[in-house]
C-alpha cells in the first residue's frame, strides 16, 4: 500500500523551466501552486503580466493534489439553512459562483488541452438517516424554484438505479457536477502558465513578505528576493512564512482517503452504474467515487486530526470499515493508496477573497476547492486590475476565530461535538 496521493503518483510530475528565481523582480508574486496559484498564473500570464509563483514544495503537493477529484456545484452546508441565514439572494448569488466554477474548469480543460479525464457526472448526495432525506427535499424544493431545476430528488426506492447499496434513504441528484483527475489537471495548469511565460518556482517558500521602498513588496525565498507591486496569497492553510494574519482566520482539518486495487467493470456496474460523485450528509462526511481507471475511491473525514503518516494510516483503517458498511462487497479487497490532507476550513465554511494591507488573498475553500478554486485564480486577474465587483466574496467580514492562533488545539473537541451529533440526528 502506498502511503501517498493517487492522484499525484499516477501523474507526470511539474518539470519547471526555470529552477531558479530569473532576476529578482516580476508584476506578481503568487504564493501557492495549487489549483488557486496555478490558475491565477494562467489567467494574469494571458493578460500579459510577469508572474512568479513560489511553492513551498511541489505543485499540487497540498490539497489540491489530496482531494476527491470531485469537481461539484452546489453547497458544503445545506442550502435551505443557508439562505435563510445570509438571505436568498445572496445564497443564490454565491451558488451560481459554484457552478461558474465548475464551467470554468470545463473551459479551461478544453482551451489548454489537459488530459484529466474531465467529465460531468453529476453529484449524488446521500440521506445518511431518513430525517435528512426531509432535509433534502426541503433544499431541493427551493432550489428547483430558485436558481438550480437541473436537481432531483429520489426516494430511498429509487436509489436503486444510482448506488448498489441500501445504506443510504434517498438522495439529492445535482447534475451539474463534474469528476477529474486532479493531479493531471493542475501539473495541467501549471503547465499552461509557464507556456504563457509564468515562472513556477517550486522548493520556493515565502519566509518573509514586507513593503519595498522601490517597489510594493519585497518576497524574501532562500534562493533570494523577489520585488513585484502585487502579492496574491494562494496558499491555504500553510504553516510557512509569515501568514499569521490567516492562519487565525483558517482551521486545518484532516480529509483522509483511500484508493482499491483496480475493479471489474461488472462490480463497478453494480455499486455506481452512473458513477457520479457521491457524498453523504454525516458531520463526519463519507464521499465515494470510481477513478478513471475503474478503482474504488473513499474518503471522509474519519477522525478530526491532523494528517502524517501515523494518522494517515489509523484513518485508513476506519475508511476501510465505512466502506466495507457500505459496500459489503469490498471487504477483502486490496487497497493500493491510503493518504491524507488539510483542509483549510473556514468558520462559516464559505471561502474568503479580498485585500488587506495592499495584499490580496484567496483561500477558504472548505473542502469544495477543485471548482471554486479555479474561479477565483482566474477572477482574481481581474479583481487585481482593479474589477473588485467581480470578487463573490466581497461583502464578508473575516474576523479571527476565538482562541486560534494557527494551531487547531479544538479539533478533538469539535470531532466529540460532531460524532455526537451524528449518533443524535
Amino acid at each position: 500500500m502506498h502511503f501517498s496521493s493517487y492522484w499525484l503518483d499516477t501523474s507526470e510530475p511539474f518539470v519547471s523551466r526555470s529552477p531558479d528565481v530569473p532576476d529578482g523582480s516580476c508584476d506578481v508574486v503568487v504564493v501557492g501552486a495549487g489549483i488557486t496559484g496555478t490558475a491565477a498564473a494562467l489567467a494574469l500570464a494571458k493578460k500579459g503580466a510577469r508572474v512568479m509563483v513560489c511553492e513551498a514544495e511541489t505543485v499540487g503537493h497540498a490539497a489540491s493534489g489530496r482531494n476527491g477529484g470531485m469537481c461539484n456545484n452546489g453547497f458544503a452546508q445545506d442550502y435551505a439553512s443557508l439562505s435563510q441565514r445570509i438571505g436568498t439572494e445572496l445564497a443564490n448569488r454565491l451558488y451560481l459562483a459554484f457552478d461558474a466554477g465548475v464551467d470554468t474548469v470545463e473551459r479551461l480543460v478544453r482551451e489548454e488541452s489537459i488530459d484529466c479525464d474531465f467529465v460531468r457526472t453529476g453529484k449524488l448526495k446521500l440521506a445518511a438517516k431518513p430525517e435528512h432525506y426531509d432535509k433534502l427535499a426541503r433544499s431541493q424544493a427551493l432550489l428547483a424554484a430558485s436558481v438550480d431545476p437541473d436537481t432531483r430528488l429520489l426516494t430511498k426506492a429509487e436509489l436503486c438505479d444510482e448506488i448498489g447499496s441500501n445504506h443510504y434513504h434517498g438522495g439529492l441528484i445535482f447534475e451539474k457536477s463534474a469528476g477529474m483527475h486532479v493531479g493531471r489537471y493542475v501539473r495541467g495548469l501549471a503547465k499552461a502558465a509557464e507556456s504563457r511565460g509564468a515562472y513556477i518556482l517550486e522548493r520556493t517558500p515565502v519566509l518573509g513578505l514586507q513593503r519595498g521602498s522601490r517597489c510594493g513588496y519585497v518576497v524574501r525565498t532562500p534562493r533570494g528576493e523577489i520585488c513585484a507591486p502585487q502579492v496574491l496569497l494562494a496558499s491555504g492553510i500553510s504553516q510557512i512564512g509569515p501568514l499569521g494574519w490567516i492562519r487565525r482566520r483558517i482551521v486545518p482539518v484532516g480529509a483522509f482517503l483511500i484508493v482499491t486495487e483496480p475493479l471489474p467493470h461488472e462490480l463497478l456496474d453494480r455499486l455506481l452504474p452512473t458513477r457520479r460523485m457521491a457524498t453523504d450528509t454525516k458531520n463526519f462526511v463519507n464521499f465515494f467515487r470510481v477513478t478513471p481507471d475503474n478503482r474504488m475511491l473513499f474518503g471522509g473525514r474519519a477522525r478530526f486530526a491532523t494528517s502524517n503518516l501515523s494518522s494517515d494510516e489509523k484513518s485508513g483503517l476506519i475508511l476501510r470499515q465505512q466502506m466495507a458498511t457500505v459496500y459489503p462487497e469490498l471487504t477483502d479487497v486490496r487497497i493500493d493508496y491510503c493518504w491524507g490532507g488539510m483542509v483549510d476550513m473556514t468558520a462559516n465554511r464559505l471561502p474568503r477573497a479580498g485585500q488587506r494591507d495592499g495584499v490580496y488573498y484567496s483561500m477558504g475553500y472548505s473542502g469544495h476547492g477543485t471548482q471554486m478554486a479555479t474561479l477565483m485564480g482566474t477572477l482574481m486577474a481581474e479583481i487585481m486590475d482593479g474589477r473588485a465587483d467581480l470578487n463573490p466574496w466581497k461583502d464578508f467580514d473575516w474576523p479571527a476565530i476565538p482562541g486560534h492562533f494557527g494551531k487547531p488545539w479544538f479539533l478533538p473537541l469539535v470531532g466529540a461535538w460532531y460524532r455526537l451529533k451524528d449518533g443524535l440526528q
